[in-house]
């Protein structure tokens, strides 16, 4: 069993921080740079090498405001009704995989109709650094002993601060999660796939896999089980996808 002692911030100077959430974020974007820009030079994505730093923005602002607006109507409302100006601060936490999913799928709809490129070949690009990119997000999730587990026996457990008990470090069952879904990804892009495929992969494997980890999660403390034991996290997924599901269908039949 492991004690969590790791301190998230990695430099203090006055009040100015570095913490490591912050640098996987920015590594996070970095390898999606790159990875986009080998992907249109492959051909996969047709767009130009420059035009990449503006879909990066796009996206960047979808995922954040996508993120907030869903955390703050699903999962806190009471909380932010009494406090609204504490939906502007991000800083403090409280953002949703889901709502970050739709704001990116907004933002990269949005940015597909500018450039004139269909929306599904994006899609099937940009999952595929998203995929690695959250392998990152989640290690820096348990760098700072967030989103932490359910109790366990066993040996693997970790003892975070300010929790009772030994904890299933559940963010590095996402982790791993998420970079198997990049390996799968990456492996089949070169593939002869409809268009949406790779997109509508990375929604049912993820909501899929997720679901089942969400046993070893410690559910959100201001909502606790939702209906038949589910969390709210699992429940969504559960939407997600039944969504990915009948968007794999449509592309099939319309390929």
């Amino acid at each position: 069993m492991f004690y969590h002692n790791i301190n998230p911030i990695l430099l203090k100077l006055g009040p100015f921080e570095i913490r490591y959430y912050g640098i996987f974020f920015l590594l996070g974007f970095i390898i999606a740079y790159y990875l986009l820009k080998q992907l249109v030079r492959e051909g996969y994505l047709r767009i130009k090498e420059d035009e990449i730093e503006y879909l990066l923005l796009y996206e960047l602002i979808g995922v954040i405001l996508g993120a907030r607006i869903v955390y703050v109507l699903v999962y806190n409302l009471e909380f932010y009704i009494n406090a609204p100006l504490q939906i502007f601060a991000i800083w403090n936490g409280g953002l949703s995989f889901h709502g970050g999913l739709i704001g990116s799928i907004i933002a990269g709809f949005v940015f597909s109709k500018k450039k004139g490129i269909g929306f599904f070949e994006l899609a099937d690009a940009l999952v595929i650094p998203a995929s690695l990119g959250l392998v990152f997000g989640r290690i820096a999730n348990f760098i700072n002993g967030e989103l932490v587990g359910r109790i366990t026996n066993l040996p693997l457990g970790v003892k975070f601060p300010g929790y009772e008990g030994f904890r299933h470090p559940s963010q590095l069952y996402e982790s791993l999660k998420n970079l198997i879904i990049f390996i799968t990804l990456w492996s089949v892009r070169k593939k002869s796939l409809p268009k949406g495929t790779v997109f509508s992969l990375f929604v049912l494997m993820y909501s899929s896999m997720r679901f089942f980890i969400e046993f070893y999660r410690e559910p959100d403390s201001q909502l606790g089980f939702i209906i038949f034991s589910l969390t709210m996290g699992q429940i969504l997924n559960v939407v997600m996808f039944s969504l990915g599901l009948v968007t794999m269908i449509y592309i099939n039949r319309h390929k």
